[in-house]
């Protein structure tokens, strides 16, 4: 799974690998080659790429080099931010590249004509090395892109139509920017940005992510995301150590279990969710649905009647438990029936759509008070009870791994040292209000502004997998393991996609998937399905049909 280093971080394993006999050479040489594999797949006749003086310009000289030996017939430039006489340079030369640089361009015109006419423009001046502001002939250099880019825009104003099909191909489209590594002007560690930094299309990073690409405003910059390998040496400890990762499809196919052509329902699990109210009667059926299409064997609603009754048509495959409810809300009576009707199920999602009343509260205090027994022996004459030195008490049909969700937590959040009362590695998924709530936070943007951080500190000292929800979800566990989702999108900004998603992660802990491998998983899942409809505006029911999409983009990368 890609990592996500910071930029001092990636110097050093960068250095590990030189030391290690992968020279700096060979992995710029691959950077390069990586970079200009996303160019050749635009298809264009005109590459201008802009080349900083550092290794982030090598990259791109590199990339220059490659499309020019592998399309002859394109026209490739590199407009140099200062003059260089290096190996990469002379083999980019050597293979017919254009040269031109900034300090001889004394009217930038070779500038703007390059830019005014490129079909991809390649920003490969400072990467992860940019420092803010950028200043003097960088800065000079990339207002001048700025400006013949706008200027582009004016001269080539694209129509306005009522479909796309109208457009005419004989106007010049935009170029299609890539960043090599990082977009320069963002800061690779924070996601600060210069005013001047190019908006990019995609960028192309090496080996590992890094953070300022995940954090606003600097995401962004970035657009699509891809990360490239560069021959890192395998079993290198400087980043095998690092604890946080970038969620892809690679990883999902190596948690999800293989579904045997001999299997049953018993063999992925049954499934118990608590959930719904009267003024919530969708949730129930949502986060039903998404897991059963992450695959559960069995799905159990338990549910007042008031929700059974408007959603059993639309989840058939269902079966149902009525929990004792006041006014369509569970009161502090269900705690005992799910008690009862618990064993036997492999995962356990409470919260969404339940209600903030107090019988909710109630109900969540009654069920997650420990209910013990007394071991009864057998003797020499019938059932003997020892005394507690003498038998350990146990739990009452404990409960099995669990999922907290939505009002679920808001009620949690009332209790005094709610965390205690959970299991080890309950999996609880928060937006940044709840966390607030839960973390005794008053500023919600405090959450905003820190979020890996906290969740991991949260995850450590509540022994809980914590999902922080939102751009760029969050999940980290207890021992510091840590994955970011890489989407983000406003799709899922809409009512019940949360119970999407957390029928998703429940729906592979049923399967036996452990705690945090689960709500990984489930969180690239549900994220991918949130994106792969074409629509600007989805609904939480077709992210949850987006769930089978993402099952097969994972079979793929398999």
């Amino acid at each position: 799974m890609p990592k996500i280093v910071t930029v001092e971080q990636m110097r050093a394993i960068e250095a590990a690998s030189d030391a290690a006999g992968h020279s700096y050479a060979a992995m710029m040489e691959l950077a390069g080659q990586a970079v200009a594999e996303r160019i050749l797949q635009k298809n264009v006749q005109k590459v201008v790429v802009l080349v900083g003086p550092g290794n982030n310009g090598g990259d791109g000289l590199v990339a220059a080099r490659y499309v020019k030996e592998i399309s002859p017939e394109s026209e490739v430039s590199c407009y140099l931010l200062k003059p260089r006489e290096d190996e990469v340079f002379q083999a980019a030369q050597k293979a017919g590249v254009f040269i031109a640089d900034f300090e001889n361009d004394k009217q930038n015109r070779v500038l703007k004509n390059l830019v005014a006419g490129a079909g991809v423009l390649v920003d490969a001046l400072f990467g992860t090395g940019t420092r803010l502001p950028i200043k003097e002939e960088a800065a000079k250099l990339l207002r001048t892109v700025n400006g013949a880019l706008e200027q582009r825009k004016k001269d080539h104003p694209q129509p306005r139509s009522i479909a796309p099909a109208a457009r005419s191909h004989a106007v010049p489209e935009p170029p299609f920017i890539i960043a090599v590594d990082c977009p320069s002007g963002l800061d690779c560690d924070t996601g600060e940005v210069d005013p001047l930094t190019l908006k990019a299309d995609e960028t192309v990073t090496f080996a590992a992510a890094k953070p300022g690409q995940l954090t606003f405003p600097g995401a962004d910059f970035v657009g699509a995301l891809f990360v490239a390998d560069i021959g890192l040496p395998a079993k290198l400890n400087e980043l095998h150590a690092i604890p946080l990762a970038l969620s892809d499809a690679q990883t999902v196919a190596g948690i999800l279990p293989p579904r045997a052509a001999n299997s049953h329902k018993g063999t992925f699990g049954k499934t118990f969710i608590v959930a719904g109210s009267l003024n919530f009667v969708g949730a129930a059926y949502l986060a039903g649905s998404a897991a059963y299409r992450v695959g559960a064997g069995l799905v159990t609603l338990a549910v007042p009647q008031v929700v059974m009754g408007a959603v059993a048509s639309r989840l058939p495959e269902a079966t149902w438990v009525l929990l004792p409810s006041n006014m369509g809300v569970v009161n502090e009576a269900a705690a005992k029936i799910v008690r009862e009707e618990i064993s036997g199920y492999k995962a356990l999602l409470i919260g969404p759509g339940l209600g903030n009343e107090d019988d909710t509260k109630e109900f969540m205090e009654e069920l997650l008070s420990p209910k013990e027994k007394v071991k009864k022996h057998r003797g020499r004459i019938g059932l003997l009870h020892l005394d507690s030195e003498e038998a350990a008490a146990e739990e009452e049909n404990p409960l099995p791994p669990m999922v907290i969700d939505a009002d679920g937590l808001n009620v949690l959040a009332q209790i005094d040292e709610w965390w205690k009362r959970l299991p080890e590695n309950t999996i609880i998924t928060p937006h940044p209000l709840e966390f607030a709530r839960l973390a005794k936070i008053e500023d919600k943007d405090e959450v905003q502004a820190n979020r890996v951080a906290l969740a991991q500190e949260k995850a450590a000292a509540w022994k809980t997998v914590v999902v922080l929800k939102g751009a760029f979800t969050v999940v980290a566990s207890p021992d510091g393991r840590t994955m970011i989702s890489p989407f983000a999108t406003a799709k899922l900004a809409t009512a019940g996609t949360g119970d999407v998603l957390a029928g998703t992660i429940v729906g592979l802990l049923t399967q036996g998937i452990a705690p945090y491998e689960a709500a990984a998983a489930g969180v690239w899942l549900h994220g991918y399905a949130g994106t792969c409809d074409d629509t600007p505006i989805i609904t939480a029911s077709r992210v949850s049909e987006g769930l089978i999409e993402a099952i097969r983009a994972v079979e793929e990368a398999r």
